[in-house]
């Protein structure tokens, strides 16, 4: 009998759904260019028909190199309708980078846009960098002025081809798009880890991981069809922590960005009725000390992920409106996994004691399973808040696997659990709380001190804008914290009276031994600071410290 109560899951329904309920409610937005539901869904199918018609096939991979613009939505949508895979390349590699991700994902077509035409042609027109590519697709922003210039072009050589001669195409493709998927477990993304330790690994995402990771999305931090989302996180992040199809599930409106500033933050906070955004903490800081930053007239929920949220961080935005959703996770994860789910009884804490729990990274997203803190036997560690332990993860929401890895894959899932390769503690009331990368840990004198916690310490100061700490050689402890701090405009205090005020908060042998002053801090084009770059200063390249 044919089975007629399981249709396979895939984020493509969504955006069919969508067209077909609110065809002319607003779906995106970008300066001046809008387009509806029936817009966005039409604008889809046209470019699904033209990768047909260059010779994408199911299985495929399709790179796309574009900032957060109304195409980089688009195609989350087009390349996985015709069964291929999503490779959303990060826009701030260098060229050598790009060319190891075409080379290593195999990449049949390349979407670039013109302010990064540059660096992809130099990616693929060295030597024999990139055979599997056949098309070099470029899109022009002339309103941005993201053009790409004549000696681009030539770069690039004969597999450049313009948007206007690649949508033509489309009229020669016999394909017809799907909005779904025959196979829930295909896989419908290919995203690249930072590499900060290493090359880049493959992570997989699957239709089921995307659509369920989706709906965390939307119950978490609350999305409904009024949402009005800032694009704030870029698209080549997690696929934008799955939001690129929770918001069009939903039908919200997408208001999409190029590149995140301060004063264009607010102007659209205001000018677009925002209702909600996602990113780092380091977006949040740039935000909250923007010159142009008001109270907000309506709230706006921000979700905040990929390192810890001082509690100083949540409690001055909190100040100026918003609301925070503190969550964390991993790109073998879809983004995030976890989140600080709050607890009524939090509201009767004191301020900064309640923005302290808030900071931790909780529990399982409604579509994850729990998280585990164990032991290097497995063993879970005891609920006491202290001991230390790495956080595992299982479920639904974990990667296929790692492309073109099957070790990687397997060590990562040693003991039928992903290892996340972070170290926290879990808590009594089942919370976990996460306190450093297994490589960023300190051990000073035998004493395991958590760089996290020294950091929180450090922003807790009115001073204190951006800080790293890394552990650093002391020939009598092995190794001691240091900070690195960026100041906030026309601060005065030193290094020494930052010290004492890290020793009044926490243990005083956990305090930096040194704290210098930065004009920035490195980081990833995620707003992730670069700790392995700071490391690489102060221990010298290719030490096994920083390798650990």
């Amino acid at each position: 009998m044919e089975r007629v109560n399981h249709t396979p899951l895939s984020p493509l329904s969504f955006l069919a759904r969508s067209a077909a309920v609110w065809p002319d409610k607003q779906a995106v937005v970008y300066g001046d260019t809008s387009w509806t539901y029936r817009e966005f869904a039409d604008e889809v199918q046209v470019m699904a028909r033209a990768l047909a018609a260059s010779g994408v096939e199911p299985g495929d991979r399709v790179a796309y190199v574009l900032p957060n613009v109304p195409q980089m939505l688009a195609a989350h949508y087009a390349v996985p309708a015709l069964g291929a895979v999503l490779v959303a390349v990060n826009t701030r590699l260098s060229a050598e980078e790009i060319a190891y991700l075409l080379e290593h994902s195999q990449a049949k077509v390349v979407v670039v846009d013109g302010g990064l035409l540059e660096v992809v042609a130099r990616a693929v027109s060295t030597g024999d960098r990139a055979p599997s590519v056949t098309d070099i697709v470029l899109i022009d922003d002339e309103a941005a002025g993201a053009v790409g210039s004549t000696a681009d072009r030539e770069l690039a050589g004969d597999r450049l081809i313009s948007l206007a001669d690649f949508r033509d195409r489309a009229d020669r493709s016999a394909v017809e798009p799907q909005w779904g998927t025959d196979d829930e477990e295909r896989h419908l993304c290919l995203n690249y880890t930072s590499g900060t330790t290493g090359r880049p690994k493959g992570v997989l995402y699957t239709h089921r991981g995307a659509y369920l990771n989706s709906f965390g999305e939307i119950v978490h931090s609350g999305f409904t069809r009024d949402t009005r989302y800032l694009w704030t996180l870029p698209m080549f992040h997690c696929n934008g922590w799955c939001t690129t199809w929770a918001i069009t599930a939903i039908g919200g409106t997408h208001v999409c960005l190029r590149e995140v500033r301060g004063d264009v933050v607010w102007r659209l906070l205001h000018d677009e009725q925002i209702t909600h955004l996602n990113g780092a903490p380091t977006v949040l800081t740039t935000i909250a000390n923007a010159p142009e930053r008001t109270e907000l007239e309506r709230p706006v929920t921000i979700t905040t992920a990929g390192a810890p949220p001082a509690p100083a961080t949540i409690l001055g935005m909190e100040d100026l409106g918003f609301r925070i959703v503190h969550v964390y996770g991993l790109t073998e994860v879809y983004g995030p996994y976890s989140v600080c789910e709050p607890q009524d009884s939090w509201a009767d804490l004191e301020p900064q004691e309640r923005a302290r729990i808030q900071a931790r990274q909780g529990v399982g997203m409604v579509q994850a399973d729990r998280m585990r803190v164990v032991d290097p036997e497995m063993n879970d560690v005891p609920a006491d808040g202290e001991t230390m332990g790495e956080i595992a993860m299982r479920g639904n929401n974990l990667m296929a696997g790692y492309y073109r890895d099957a070790e990687g894959t397997a060590a990562a899932f040693s003991g039928g659990w992903f290892h996340t390769g972070d170290l926290g503690v879990m808590h009594p009331d089942g919370y976990v709380e996460l306190r450093d990368r297994a490589k960023d840990v300190v051990i000073s004198g035998g004493e395991s001190i958590s760089t996290v916690e020294v950091e929180q310490a450090l922003m807790s100061h009115p001073d204190v804008l951006e800080v790293a700490v890394i552990g650093v050689p002391d020939e009598k402890w092995g190794e001691r914290p240091k900070g690195f701090v960026k100041l906030k405009e026309g601060a005065a205090v030193t290094p020494e009276e930052l010290i004492e005020h890290v020793k009044s908060k926490i243990a005083r042998y956990k305090a930096p031994k040194a704290v210098d002053f930065v004009v920035e801090l490195p980081k990833t084009s995620t707003g992730k600071i670069q700790k392995f770059a700071l490391r690489d200063a102060e221990w010298g390249q290719g030490n096994s410290r920083i390798q650990g």
